[in-house]
C-alpha cells in the first residue's frame, strides 16, 4: 500500500503508460516479496530499460582509449569496440572517464556498465570485477632514448650501471624486480614520472606495454621502442564488468565473439598499429 501511495498511480493508468523507472520499482517489490534478491536483475535488463550504457576510458590510452589532444575525439580499439557494442544493443553510448587508479571503485559504485580501457587480467583484481574474454595480449617493452647509444636493443638493458624505471602498482614492477640481475631498478608514482626521469638522465629506459610503447614512437622524436628477443610477462587485456553478473558477462563475450569472427576487430587493431597483440 505504501508503494501505491507514494507512487500516486491512478487506477485508469494501465502497464503502458507507467515510466520505466515505476515498472523497475514494481519488479524489485515482487523480488522482495518472493524472497529473490534485486540484484537478480541483470545489468542488461538495466541498460535496455535506459536505452543507456555506460563506458568507462582511460582517455591517455594511446590506440586503446584516447582523447586526441588536437581534435577532442576519442579513438582507438576499445572506442571502436564501445561503439559496436552499443550498435549491438541499440542503446546510446556514454563515455566515463576513469583510469586504473579508479578501475576497482568504478566497478562497484555504478559509475559505468563496463570499462572498455584494455584491463589486464589480473588476479588480485578479480575479487572486485569480473573479466570477459581476453582481445589483447601484450608483453613487457621498453622504451630508451635514441641517442643513449648503449641501450639500442633489449639485450643491453640489463647491464651495470643502467637504471630502469617502472611505474609503482603495475604488473611491470614484481616481473622486472625479478628479471633485472645487473641493473637497478627505479620505481615512480605516475606513468609521465616514467617518461621524465629518462629525458632527465636519471634513468636509461622504462618499461611500458605494447600500446603505450607505441604512443611515445609516435607522438615524440626522442623515444626508441625496445622489444624483448622473447615475450617477456605476456598478459591477456580485457573488458571489466561488475561481479556477479553472468547474463551481463556472458553478454559481452557473445559480442567478442562476434566482432572476432567477423573481422571487426582485427580490422580495428590494424587501424590503430596493433595487430601484433590480437588475442586469437
Amino acid at each position: 500500500m505504501l508503494l501505491f501511495q507514494t507512487l500516486s498511480i491512478r487506477p485508469e493508468q494501465t502497464v503502458n503508460t507507467f515510466p520505466a523507472t515505476i515498472l523497475y520499482a514494481f519488479c524489485v517489490l515482487l523480488f522482495a516479496t518472493t524472497g529473490i534478491s534485486a540484484s537478480s536483475v541483470s545489468r542488461l535488463d538495466r541498460i535496455n530499460q535506459s536505452g543507456e550504457i555506460k563506458v568507462c576510458i582511460w582517455p591517455d590510452y594511446f590506440a586503446i582509449s584516447y582523447r586526441n589532444p588536437r581534435t577532442g575525439e576519442l579513438e582507438g580499439i576499445d572506442i571502436d569496440m564501445a561503439h559496436a557494442l552499443a550498435s549491438e544493443l541499440a542503446v546510446k553510448l556514454t563515455f566515463v572517464d576513469s583510469s586504473f587508479a579508479e578501475l576497482i571503485k568504478n566497478m562497484n559504485n555504478d559509475a559505468c556498465d563496463i570499462a572498455m580501457h584494455s584491463v589486464a587480467i589480473r588476479e588480485d583484481r578479480r575479487a572486485h570485477m569480473d573479466f570477459s574474454a581476453a582481445h589483447l595480449i601484450s608483453g613487457i617493452y621498453a622504451v630508451s632514448m635514441k641517442t643513449n647509444l648503449n641501450i639500442t636493443r633489449w639485450s643491453e638493458l640489463d647491464q651495470e650501471g643502467n637504471i630502469i624505471v617502472v611505474q609503482k602498482g603495475t604488473y611491470m614492477e614484481p616481473v622486472m624486480r625479478n628479471y633485472l640481475k645487473k641493473a637497478d631498478l627505479s620505481v615512480v608514482n605516475s606513468f609521465k614520472a616514467r617518461e621524465q626521469e629518462i629525458q632527465s638522465g636519471r634513468g636509461d629506459a622504462f618499461m611500458t606495454d605494447y600500446p603505450y610503447g607505441r604512443r611515445m614512437t609516435a607522438l615524440t622524436r626522442w623515444a626508441r621502442l625496445l622489444e624483448p628477443e622473447t615475450p617477456l610477462a605476456p598478459t591477456p587485456y580485457a573488458y571489466a564488468v561488475p561481479k556477479n553478473d553472468p547474463r551481463w558477462l556472458q553478454t559481452v563475450n557473445n559480442f567478442l565473439k562476434t566482432v572476432k569472427a567477423d573481422g571487426r576487430l582485427a580490422a580495428s587493431a590494424a587501424r590503430h598499429g596493433l595487430s601484433p597483440i590480437v588475442a586469437p
